[in-house]
């Protein structure tokens, strides 16, 4: 099998693994008791989450440990929202957004919401103009991605974000799923922000919401203080000291692992230069983990189909998304919904080797040839 899915799930890395299963080992007492074994949890919970916040530059208190980004960005979105319900009800979002982003807001649209769309432009971003121009004094959220999970498309969230001084009460939320680890991300300027440690070498059903300090939301799940009154629950001390472990070494090793994809990138880049068919969807200045394309008159999902029978991961469109349906990111790039619809993602890592990218080029050469004539 050859994995190129990486921006869907990455494997656990060895050293996360291992925190974990020592952590779950280790401290068997639940982190709210007030016993030598809970106390024993609750510390290492502390010095995980004192680990994470100095790896992003934060706060310990601004930290949430969460189930994933979709619970974050629910959390974030939803509890923003109702915080400030009295204020306004208008908020600001694009049509690239995950689906735990664009589900929260059409939920909210049917509770008397008003969400404008920012416009997309060619090169898959939005302009920090337009967010200004359509900023009122009932917007209180502005909704994007850092990095969008299709196109590989790297969003100017500071630009944005200064654009929102003239509103006194309207907040930024930014998924950085897709930039922890690939880029250099600030925190500075924004009110919350959610990622997911499975997308850089941490476990499955681990999440992180940073909440800017003094920002007061309503929660999501109610139940006791636990770690923090905006999430309640049992604390997973073996959680959050793997996902400490997968954020320092995501954060650590960027500069270098990031070298290594964006040669990859390059390569397939130039591999694809030969076929006429083929349609680079990414923009050029995208992160180099993610290259989106379209062959024409071919079906994304009969390429991503007749890869997958020769071994070959890769993904048409976010994993989370609905199916045959168009790509809304290459769409929105596009305005084509046969290209949008010919859509697929390859996604890499610094753990992609020479060999797969050979292997794939050999079977997607001889896809190519079959599927085009066919079509």
């Amino acid at each position: 099998m050859i994995y190129l899915d990486y921006s869907a799930n990455t494997p656990v890395s060895p050293r996360v693994l291992q925190s974990f299963t020592d952590a779950a080992a280790r401290y068997v007492g639940n982190p709210n008791s007030n016993h030598p074994a809970g106390l024993a949890a609750k510390a290492a919970i502390d010095e995980a989450t004192a680990r994470i916040a100095a790896a992003l530059g934060v706060q310990p208190d601004e930290i949430i440990y969460t189930s994933g980004a979709s619970e974050s960005n629910n959390t974030a979105i939803r509890g923003i929202l109702h915080a400030s319900r009295h204020i306004g009800r208008h908020v600001l979002t694009t049509p690239l957004e995950h689906p735990s982003i664009s589900g929260c807001l059409t939920a909210a649209m049917e509770r008397g919401y008003e969400i404008d769309m920012l416009s997309v432009g060619h090169d898959g971003r939005i302009d920090p103009e337009e967010v200004r121009s359509l900023l009122r004094p009932d917007t209180v959220l502005v909704a994007m991605t850092a990095v969008d999970s299709e196109l590989g498309t790297v969003q100017p969230v500071r630009e944005v974000a200064r654009a929102l001084r003239s509103v006194a009460n309207c907040c930024l939320h930014v998924d950085a799923t897709q930039a922890i680890g690939k880029l250099p991300f600030s925190f500075d300027e924004v009110d919350t922000v959610s990622f997911a440690p499975h997308k850089f070498g941490g476990i499955v059903g681990s999440g992180v919401l940073f909440k800017r300090h003094g920002l007061a939301i309503e929660p999501l799940i109610y139940g006791g203080t636990s770690t923090t009154l905006y999430r309640s629950g049992t604390p997973a001390a073996a959680l959050a000291v793997s996902t400490a472990e997968a954020v320092c070494a995501a954060i650590g090793g960027m500069e270098d692992n990031t070298a290594i994809v964006r040669g990859h990138n390059a390569r397939l880049r130039d591999f694809f230069a030969r076929y006429p068919k083929v349609q680079l969807n990414s923009p050029d200045d995208a992160v180099p983990h993610i290259l989106n394309l379209s062959v024409e008159g071919v079906r994304g999902t009969s390429f991503q189909q007749a890869l997958a029978a020769a071994g070959i991961c890769v993904s048409v469109k976010s994993a989370c998304a609905v199916e045959g349906t168009p790509s809304r990111a290459v769409m929105a790039v596009s305005r084509d919904r046969k290209r949008a619809l010919s859509s697929f993602r390859i996604s890499l890592s610094h753990l992609t080797t020479a060999d797969e990218l050979l292997e794939f080029e050999t079977v997607f050469g001889r896809l190519y040839t079959e599927l085009t004539t066919h079509e």
